[in-house]
């Protein structure tokens, strides 16, 4: 994938390796797809994808966590402005919002032009509010706070692809 293998060089010049233990399989009793922690790299779920095209996305998404955590070295994970502003990051630049991810989703009643910033802010708030120092009103509350200068923010590309 084009994507995931920009973000990979994107990480090695920023100086950050994704070499090949970075990458893991794994099967997931959360029911999420995949994840990213600083210590062990990217985890994609085999148990919750099914077709190459979802791995492309969620390695995308997932190495969007990974590019903010090497370039913002005091990146605090427990921190929800911080992890708020990475999920609008991954949720915008890693095509989880494109058109056919959302009508997969059945989430199709909304403007095509609207779409994009609505699915984003919608799927920062669910992750955000995954994390067990973030409550709900807490994950909705980071990610207005930072929507404006995150969702504008779209390092490594030079806009949103």
């Amino acid at each position: 994938d084009p994507t995931v293998h920009f973000l990979r060089e994107a990480l090695d010049k920023a100086g950050c390796s994704t070499g090949s233990n970075f990458f893991k399989v794994e099967e997931c009793e959360q029911k999420v797809a995949g994840g990213f922690q600083s210590d062990k790299g990217v985890v994609i779920c085999s148990n919750r994808v099914g077709f190459q095209q979802e791995v492309d996305a969620i390695l995308a998404h997932e190495l969007i966590h990974a590019y903010d955590h090497c370039r913002a070295r005091n990146l605090d994970w427990t921190n929800c402005e911080h992890h708020a502003c990475s999920e609008i990051r991954a949720a915008n630049l890693s095509g989880d919002c494109r058109f056919k991810q959302e009508f997969n989703r059945g989430n199709f009643g909304i403007q095509k032009h609207q779409q994009a910033s609505v699915c984003v802010r919608r799927r920062a708030n669910l992750s955000v509010a995954m994390n067990p120092h973030c409550s709900k009103a807490e994950a909705a509350s980071a990610v207005d706070r930072v929507w404006n200068t995150c969702y504008r923010d779209t390092r490594p590309f030079e806009r949103a692809p």
